[in-house]
């Protein structure tokens, strides 16, 4: 062996020359040792096996004994000879001290190591002594508080011993190996602590006793625990305050150069700087040649020199080599190929980097080239690193969709999708609509365990145009929701600032390639930073830039479509490395030292390997083949802030070579490249495949790619292939790559974020059974896995590629790469888990793949629930008390009992979901499970369960375990509500025989429950009793009992531990009826008289029986809660008479107090049940009750054997009593009662719904059994419909649960958790699998059973994040005022009210005809009479005068004007009537608003066409000008028309109203909404260019538009038809006048295209001129405004020939259930929708001067004076008016509809909307003010709504008061004013005098009628306080509800 080792000494002995602050006679360490038995044994015998280079450490190390070896000091001078200086010696205490003290040392022992010093100092080795390194005295482990003492004690002994001898010392050389000798009675940081005083009262002595000659002393620490030792005060001692220098105990990964660095670095931190001592160095992974291991030590110290560690030693054991030609000839040398001649000629300087170079690829490839296949595949089994982060990732464009929705701007993307050059001419416009689904897919994400969710940011959607001023709000709002989301789930955000989507306003300006870019770049990142980054830790700033320069302008396949890889492709390159080192420059200046968070890149690559390894070429072009690919962009940022020199040269010699340059590579200046270099704080890396790399073949100078990078790509052909063209797997090149990237570009400083892994399948394969994604995730993750454990590798994540499905750019969306399928052909892209979901779920679980340690953990528990003793021992009276509940609420009218209530539920409620075992599981013969009577049942013929379906299958639950447990944690439920089949775990139903397949099945259930903090909520039998059992009688048999006792033993013991709430039967009602008495279900006994009870008898028993064995054996230990669930529909009596009252209550008796009754109340059955089933049997002649009958004993036994009450229901019944017939027996009969459902109520699969009676049978139970905890372990609904948009199912819940939250909130039920029915679609019993009650939809004709989450899985997720309904931000009532010009107005329309159809030479009006018409009016009324408000002036004034509005809005009939329509004749009387009502308003200081068309037409006008005729918008115009000559100087306030929708299209479309036209409903609407729309604009043209100016009025129009919200808000296609829905309403008739002069775009684009599709030439909607659309534009003044309701809409396609209005719309609309009703069919009260139909308004047409010009709710039925709905309606939507203007809008006034009930056209006078009720039964039609009239009053007087908190307003303090007269101060009329001077007296208007003497009269009359009065209010207050509601009630009082 050649001795250039010795130029690795003049290395080490140059330290000295760095600077290092230690003494300069000490030269640098080079240690050696210690003697070790193995090594005495090789010396003593040379001719054996020569010892390898060795770590002494892990060998028995030598004790010291006399004599010495002879041998030994000829051994000490080879190994100076080889410029070792030092030898280790470890002295043993127990050998030196064996009685632990110092007094007492073993002498021989002492002498022996004194003369093994002396033998070391006569060699000239420095003795380097350990104190302590293995076994303790015996002494010291039997007091360990004392350890610190005792050892100091020995180290005083040792430097009084030994110090002449000795001048470096080490207190331990293995902490941990003493902590463990240590007893375990303390924490490991207690023993840790010990050792800290144990050194530091070393330390101390050393150097106030033996130190003077200049001594040292430390201890060895491992390098990994050094940063954590510094954390702490009370151990940072080791490292800094007592030690003279640090000494390492140190592992190097010889594959991973980067590994040192990284860890010496944190020595760095510690102040003031320390010198480092390597006390022993141990190299792993090595290749034994010499060559190697010098190469790395070289490495090694380079990296230490990089690093300025103040090192000044080393332990160099390993690299010592002894040799012997006999036993007494030694030579001990380091071994290289250099000669020390060649060290010596290249000096200390250079010596550390004379190492010939070597690529960081060339290392690489040296490591793995000549693997074997099998060492190259060998799989690892281990896990990742704690801490390491799991992900899954997504792009903005290839997801979000909504590409125009909410002010986003185009990205380039957009452009590239519409010009049809994407495969299937796909665009990314919806994608998978994750714009729209934050909820959905966090869900998703939730249910997968992702830790991390990397996402991109739309720089469009924030700043549309591309420019930092304006961000667009609603797009940050959909961010701000996205990562709040993931962080309340518990997931990392990893926001991506650009992922290729740049602004395309950015790329008509030069994109990518204009230096503009950059600045604008920063300032997107700069507001993303200051935006999201208080919550958003991980940043990337590009992702995979490399491909958008070489497909976006290099190839052009990808947006923005550029072709030009020699020039652009670069250029656009250097901009990014500019852009990207500026926003992290921006991030680390300004944000990071208060936000803490790291911005890194993410950067893709392949892996190249040479085509040819044989050909140095070859392995030079797949170098430069990853510098181009990868260094490209790492090599500036990780390296040295340039390009690499590979590539820089190669494009130069290119460009050398051709006779033009093939490409421009742009410089960076100096200043570039420093803001470059280290711009980071992580390199992410994505990778999907490897390539095979030659040189390139031939000389061309033709640019591409390859051609400028010299290289030619190629794959293997035995790659196994995926959908993608370019993607083929394999898997050991993600190794190579990671290694290649930490050598060449992290070195171990920086961390790298595997950001990007994945392959798609294609359209043609199995979309959900994706196991080809699975094997490819399994061998590439593995491969991570390897180049983390076996290169040290430092990779902090795996995040694949990709969370869904999306828009996959030029593929569309034909290669799918998502872990869920994402079903593009569905409007509402539904998400369905792929298997390989699953698998990466496992992944997660495992955190690698070793199985995972299963610990039994403790369940989440159930709150808080205390045994008490029963609340009533004594039996249920008959009726029971529980009848107060129906006296409570069954006179509640219909808006208070569905008025919708807002709150939360207890902190710790239990939400939750229920299945059962048969209808999900499966595997019906699988591993040993015993056959039920269900399976019995459905397999034989004729067992009536639909399409002969069983439950073999089901949904596969058994081996499906992963899905169900994603679904649960999407849900975020707290508790599953399963049950256990019986004969899975017993076959035989018999604990002989249990099956440890089935129970390892429900460990495994239960364990992952636990994990994810889900409560296991178990059934032990829900119907599925073991065959063998019902072949032995069944639940006839009382052997049961103990049966099902045994059962019930091994389930509590079994799974005991982590189940802590227990169900023994579910629903034993119809287990009794069904099973026993009709039959229907198996064991299919007929029985109806005796067998349910016989049953139930039975029932009881074995459940008090089971109840006791858990209370006496297991609960003290488990701490659970065991009951039942029982089940009953609410029973409302028909009335409540008391037969039907006591029937009612004994419906709930046989079906909850059956087997309520025993176990909560007294042990017994209800007296209810008794008395009837007795009496019954009686008179059926029988001996004794059909009932059994408990003995007292068993009654004791059974009372009181359940701890909380479990309730199953579904629906409601109507009940009426009735006396049956006596024979045959029957269960039914015995309730002597009929039960049916009202057809009112919603239709389900298989109840109706009628929510409201879950409030009451809560209230029941509580008044029947007393303040038990209550849950709800089943509700749902059951629906035909398999859809996913399951609207009706989300009502359902909706409006159920609310009653819940009434019942606990408002009346005190100890309510505690509710579970919906079920968990995902299963088999429903007899209805097989036609009825769908899942959350989650099951495809049972698919092998896999995949589950697809509904919009109620969405919904429910959202009333668990709530933890119920609490009130929105938005919704909480607004306190404030109006401003004081604001208009209070009220109205009403001439038709309407006016009555005298043909009075004083009025014309007839369309609606004269129309309601003449039979069958076209409600009850054939007309508007002959109406209110007669032709005559009654004066009563309409004192209406209005008790509301205190300030203006009246009316309508003048056309036809009292110009009774032909035309103006050749003016009829004066009628305009008379106008004038007069004109002048009594002005009178009163009420202004009014004039409406010239409401609806009436002229028919003379009609009968030429009417609206459809063009000549009326000359007709028109001319009875406006009428209007204005007449009356122009007394109105001020015009409106043209009134509602032109509701003309065009009912009138004209659908015909229900005049003139009833509805046979061309495709033409018809459009033509007369044309004819409108000019005609208002001549009107207000004339009224413009005549009036204005001498009038002063003002003029527009009244549009009318309902509000339309999505149905389903996650949906794109909702979303737009709400819209649409919205622009076809109210933007028909708005557009054109407040906006451009022209039909919505919509409505032009879709009303041609149908026509089209028709056959038609030309569009059915009118097109108006250039001139028209010029005079249409912006004819108005204000924007009057009618409005209503809101609907939920959604889109509906109608058939091409259908030509309507509907069909063009392409909308349907529904409502909300939970919405209040009112009298009309359409109207429901929603007043969220006026808000934010105000706010469209103005961001539509820019905010125009609005007036609601009406707004009101009608009501049904009687007179109804206290109208508390209206009131309700009229509060809420005034104060949602109140909060638009709060948002801005230019609100000018409010109008309610209307003054007084009315003639409401096809409804006549059934819909009354009056804020006065009209007397129609009195021929003088009163005008009564309801308490509306009241409460409008009020609000106009304190003009909106005064905030109580400020003390009562004296604007409310009238309220209590009479209607104010006229002349009070509240009133608006002037004292001047004639009317003013008159006072108000029984509804008529008085001078003062004529009031006085009424008042006197009136007193007389009130004395004579005192008596009849007192009588009266006696038995008023007397039936009042029957009527006086419970105390919890008042919350829905009429007052406080509102």
């Amino acid at each position: 062996m050649e001795l250039a080792w010795h130029l690795v000494l003049i290395v080490l002995l140059s330290f000295s020359c760095w600077g290092l602050d230690w003494d300069s006679d000490k030269n640098f360490i080079s240690a050696a040792g210690p003697l070790t038995n193995n090594l005495l044994h090789n010396l003593r015998d040379p001719l054996g096996n020569q010892d390898p280079p060795f770590v002494a450490e892990d060998e028995e190390i030598y004790i010291c004994r006399q004599p010495l070896p002879a041998f030994l000091p000829e051994y000490f001078r080879s190994v100076r000879a080889s410029m070792i200086t030092h030898y280790k010696v470890f002295l043993p205490w127990a050998q030196l001290l064996p009685e632990g003290i110092s007094e007492n040392p073993d002498k021989g022992t002492v002498l022996c190591y004194r003369q093994l010093l002396e033998a070391l100092k006569t060699a000239q080795l420095q003795p380097l002594v350990v104190l302590h390194h293995q076994t303790l005295p015996a002494s010291t482990l039997q007091r360990t508080e004392a350890f610190a003492d005792l050892f100091a004690a020995y180290a005083s002994f040792a430097f009084r011993s030994f110090g002449d001898l000795v001048e470096i010392w080490f207190t331990f050389s293995d902490l941990e190996r003493v902590i463990t000798k240590l007893p375990h009675q303390e924490s490991r940081s207690s023993r840790l602590q010990i050792l800290t005083d144990a050194h530091r009262k070393a330390y101390e002595i050393y150097h106030e006793k033996y130190a003077s000659q200049g001594g040292k002393l430390s201890v060895v620490l491992q390098a990994e625990a050094v940063s954590k030792l510094l954390l702490e005060p009370s151990t940072s001692a080791l490292v800094k305050d007592a030690v003279d220098f640090v000494s390492l105990d140190l592992s190097y990964e010889c594959h991973n150069e980067a590994d040192l660095p990284q860890k010496l670095s944190e020595l760095q931190t510690i102040e003031p700087k320390v010198k480092v001592f390597i006390f022993s160095l141990k190299l792993q992974n090595c290749l034994s040649t010499g060559n190697n291991i010098a190469h790395l030590l070289f490495s090694l110290l380079k990296a230490i020199n990089e690093d300025q560690v103040l090192v000044i030693g080393f332990d160099i054991s390993t690299f010592l080599s002894c040799s012997s030609s006999s036993k007494k000839s030694w030579s001990c040398s380091l071994s290289d190929s250099l000669t020390l001649q060649t060290a010596l000629q290249l000096g200390p300087d250079t010596a550390a980097y004379a190492w010939p170079p070597r690529s960081a690829y060339q290392r690489v490839w040296e490591v793995f080239a000549n693997q074997s296949k099998a060492e190259r595949d060998a799989f690892l089994q281990d896990v990742f690193p704690e801490g390491f982060l799991w992900g899954v990732s997504t792009g903005a464009f290839n997801v979000e969709g909504g590409w125009a929705e909410d002010g986003r701007g185009p990205s380039i993307w957009d452009r590239v999708g519409h010009q049809n050059t994407v495969k299937g001419q796909a665009t990314p416009e919806v994608a998978s609509d994750s714009y729209h689904k934050v909820d959905t897919d966090v869900a998703l994400l939730r249910g997968l365990q992702a830790q991390v969710y990397k996402f991109s940011i739309s720089w469009s959607r924030i700043f549309p145009t591309g420019q930092g001023h304006n961000p667009n709000p609603r797009g940050v709002a959909y961010y701000n929701k996205l990562i709040d989301s993931l962080l309340d789930s518990h997931i990392e955000p990893m926001a991506t600032l650009f992922h290729w989507d740049l602004p395309q306003a950015l790329q008509d300006r030069g994109g990518w390639q204009s230096e503009d870019v950059v600045d604008a770049f920063l300032d997107y990142a700069a507001f993303c930073f200051s935006t999201f980054g208080d919550r958003v830790k991980l940043w990337v700033t590009f992702h995979e830039p490399w491909v958008m320069s070489y497909a976006g302008y290099g190839t052009g396949q990808h947006a923005p479509g550029i072709s030009d890889p020699g020039v652009a492709s670069f250029k656009v390159a250097h901009m990014v490395l500019k852009a990207h080192a500026k926003a992290w420059h921006h991030y680390n200046s300004h944000h990071r030292p208060q936000q803490q968070g790291r911005v890194g890149i993410v950067l893709n690559s392949d892996w190249a390997e040479p085509l040819s390894p044989e050909r140095p070429e070859d392995l030079r072009a797949a170098e430069r083949f990853l510098h181009f690919m990868l260094g490209w962009f790492a090599h500036p940022i990780f390296v040295d802030g340039d390009y690499p020199a590979a590539l820089r040269a190669q494009i130069q010699q290119m460009n050398k070579q051709c006779p033009s340059p093939v490409a421009q590579l742009p410089e960076f200046t100096k200043a570039e490249k420093q803001l470059l270099k280290g711009s980071a704080d992580f390199l992410g890396l994505s990778h999907y495949t490897s390539r095979l790399v030659s040189t390139a073949q031939g000389d061309t100078c033709i640019p591409s790619y390859d051609t400028i990078g010299g290289f030619s790509q190629h794959v293997d052909p035995t790659w196994p292939q995926t959908a993608s063209s370019w993607i083929r797997v394999v898997p050991w090149g993600i190794r190579r790559l990671l290694k290649f990237v930490s050598l060449e570009y992290t070195k171990g400083k920086v961390p790298i974020y595997l950001a990007g892994n994945g392959m798609p399948i294609g359209e043609s394969e199995d979309l959900i059974d994706d196991s080809l994604r699975v094997d490819y995730f399994n061998q590439y993750i593995n491969e991570v896995l390897k180049a983390i454990k076996e290169d040290s590798v430092a990779v902090q994540s795996y995040v694949a590629r990709s969370f869904i499905d999306g828009f996959e750019g030029p593929s569309g969306y034909s290669q799918r790469f998502g872990l869920y399928h994402v079903n593009f052909d569905d409007s509402s892209r539904p998400r369905t888990a792929r298997k390989s979901a699953y698998f990466f779920t496992s992944m997660i679980e495992k955190n690698g793949f070793l199985n995972k340690v299963v610990k039994r953990q403790s369940s989440p528990g159930i709150a808080n629930i205390s045994r008490k003793i029963r609340a009533f021992t004594f039996p249920s009276e008959v009726p029971s008390k529980a009848k107060v509940v129906w006296e409570k609420f069954s006179n509640q009218p219909k808006f208070e009992r569905d008025l919708f209530y807002h709150g939360t539920f207890r902190d710790d409620f239990l939400w939750g979901v229920s299945s059962s075992a048969y209808q999900i599981e499966g595997a019906w013969d699988a591993d040993g499970k015993g056959p039920s009577i269900w399976d019995n049942f459905t397999h034989t013929p004729g067992s009536n369960v639909k399409d002969n379906a069983t439950g073999d299958v089901a949904c596969d639950s058994y081996n499906h375990l992963d899905a169900d447990l994603n679904m649960l944690q999407a849900l975020k439920v707290k508790a599953y509500r399963f049950s256990i089949s019986w004969s899975r775990i017993f076959p035989t139903g018999r604990n002989t025989s249990v099956n440890t397949h089935g129970v390892d099945y429900y460990n495994k259930l239960i364990n992952g429950l636990v994990e994810n903090n889900i409560s296991p909520m178990v059934t032990l039998f829900h119907w599925d009793l073991p065959q063998a059992l019902q072949d032995i009688g069944g639940w006839e048999n009382p052997s049961l009992i103990d049966l099902f006792n045994s059962y019930a033993d091994f389930c509590f013991q079994t799974f005991g531990d982590r189940v802590k709430f227990w169900m023994t039967f579910n629903e034993p009602t119809y287990q009794a009826w069904l099973g026993y008495g009709s039959g229907e279900f198996p064991p299919n006994v007929n029985d109806p008289g005796w067998g349910p009870y016989r049953i139930g008898h039975t029932i009881i028993k074995a459940h008090a029986r089971v109840y006791h064995t858990y209370d006496e054996k297991y609960r003290q230990e488990q701490k659970g809660v065991i009951s039942l669930s029982l089940n009953s529909h609410w029973a409302e009596p028909q009335s409540l008479v008391p037969r039907d009252v006591e029937a009612a209550d004994r419906m709930l008796q046989f079906s909850l107090g059956w087997f309520a009754h025993p176990i909560f109340r007294n042990g017994d059955y209800p007296d209810a049940m008794k008395w009837k089933v007795g009496n019954r049997s009686e008179l059926q002649h029988l001996a004794t009750s059909r009932l059994p009958s408990f003995t007292e004993e068993e009654k004791r036994y059974i009372a009181a054997t359940a701890d909380v009450f479990c309730l199953n229901t579904y629906s409601s019944r109507i009940v009426q009593h009735t006396t049956p017939r006596l024979n045959p027996p029957s269960y039914t009969s015995d309730q002597e009662l009929l039960e049916w459902e009202d057809t009112s109520w919603p239709a389900t699969a298989m109840n109706r719904a009628a929510a409201w009676g879950t409030r009451r049978l809560l209230n029941w139970i509580k008044e029947e059994y007393g303040d038990i905890p209550v849950y709800i372990t089943e509700n749902g609904v059951g629906l035909t419909d398999p859809e996913l948009e399951d609207t009706d199912r989300i009502f359902y819940h909706k409006t159920y649960i609310n009653e819940a939250l009434k019942a606990y909130r408002l009346d005190g039920v100890n309510l505690r958790g509710y579970a919906a029915w079920s968990l995902m679609d299963n088999f429903e019993w007899l209805n097989g699998y036609t009825v769908k009650f899942g959350l989650y939809h099951v495809d049972f004709n698919d092998v896999n059973r995949s589950r697809t989450a509904r919009a109620s899985a969405r919904y429910y997720t959202e009333v668990i994040t709530n933890n119920g309904m609490p009130l929105s931000k938005e919704d909480e009532f607004l306190y404030g005022q109006f401003p004081k010009d604001f208009i209070w107005s009220a109205a009403t329309a001439a038709y309407q009210i006016e009555g005298a159809w043909r009075a004083d030479g009025k014309g007839l009006s369309i609606w004269d005809t129309f309601s003449h018409t039979p069958l076209k009016v409600e009850n054939n009324d007309t508007g002959d009479v109406a209110c007669d408000s032709y005559h009654k002036i004066a009563e309409d004034l004192v209406a209005l005068q008790t509301l205190g509005v300030t203006h009246y809005r009316l309508s003048i009939s056309w036809t009292r004007i110009l009774p032909d329509g035309t103006n050749k004749y003016v009829n004066e009387a009628g305009l008379n009537y106008y004038v007069r009502l004109i002048d009594t308003l002005l009178a009163a200081n009420i202004q009014p608003q004039v409406t010239i068309y409401h609806w009436d037409l002229p028919q003379a006008l009609q009968d030429v066409g009417g609206w459809e005729n063009e000549t009326i918008v000359q007709r028109f115009k001319e009875y406006a000008e009428v209007l204005f000559q007449r009356l122009g100087d007394k109105v001020k306030f015009w409106i043209t028309l009134n509602e032109p929708y509701v003309v065009a299209n009912q009138g004209y479309g659908y015909g229900t109203a005049a003139p009833g036209i509805s046979f061309r409903p495709g033409t018809a609407p459009y033509i007369v909404g044309h004819n409108l729309i000019k005609a208002h604009a001549e009107v207000w043209h004339l009224y413009n260019d005549v009036y204005r100016a001498r009038q002063g009025g003002i003029i527009s129009i009244t549009i009318s538009s309902d509000w339309a919200e999505p149905r389903n808000p996650s949906n794109q296609e909702d979303v737009e038809a709400a819209r649409r829905y919205v622009q076809f309403m109210g933007g028909w008739f708005a557009h054109p006048i407040f906006k451009n002069g022209d039909y919505p775009e919509v409505m032009k684009t879709r009303i041609r295209d149908r026509s089209l599709a028709e056959g038609l030439n030309k569009s059915r909607l009118p097109e108006f001129t250039e001139s028209e659309k010029r005079r249409i534009n912006g004819t108005y003044d204000f924007f009057g405004f009618n409005h209503y309701t809101t609907v939920l809409a959604y889109n509906l396609n109608y058939a091409s020939w259908i030509s309507s209005f509907d069909a063009d719309r392409g909308v349907a609309s529904i409502t909300d259930r939970s919405w209040p009703d009112s009298g009309s069919f359409w109207l429901k009260m929603t007043p969220f929708g006026f808000r934010r139909i105000l706010n469209w308004l103005k961001e539509e047409y820019n905010n125009p001067p609005i007036y609601v010009t009406e707004n009101g709710v009608s009501h049904r039925g009687e007179a109804n004076l206290n109208d508390t709905a209206r009131i309700y309606y009229l509060r809420s939507y005034i104060n949602e008016a109140l909060k638009a203007l709060q948002d801005k809008v230019d609100l000018r006034g409010y109008t309610v509809w209307t003054l007084m009930d009315n003639f409401e056209w096809a409804t006549g006078f059934s819909d009354k909307f009056g804020l006065h009720f009209v007397n129609y039964t009195d021929p003088a039609l009163p005008r009564i003010p309801r308490e509306s009239a009241k409460v409008y009053a009020s609000i106009i007087r304190c003009r909106g709504f005064p905030d109580p908190a400020a003390g009562p307003h004296p604007c409310l303090q009238q309220d209590a008061e009479p209607t104010a007269s006229p002349a009070s101060p509240a009133s608006p009329a002037s004292p001047a004013s004639p009317v003013s001077q008159k006072t108000q007296f029984l509804g008529l208007r008085l001078s003062t005098t004529e009031a006085q003497t009424a008042l006197n009269v009136l007193f007389a009359f009130m004395l004579l009628g005192v008596c009849g009065v007192a009588f009266l209010s006696y038995k008023y207050f007397k039936h009042s306080k029957q009527k006086h509601t419970q105390p919890g009630e008042h919350e829905l009082s009429h007052r406080s509800s509102f």
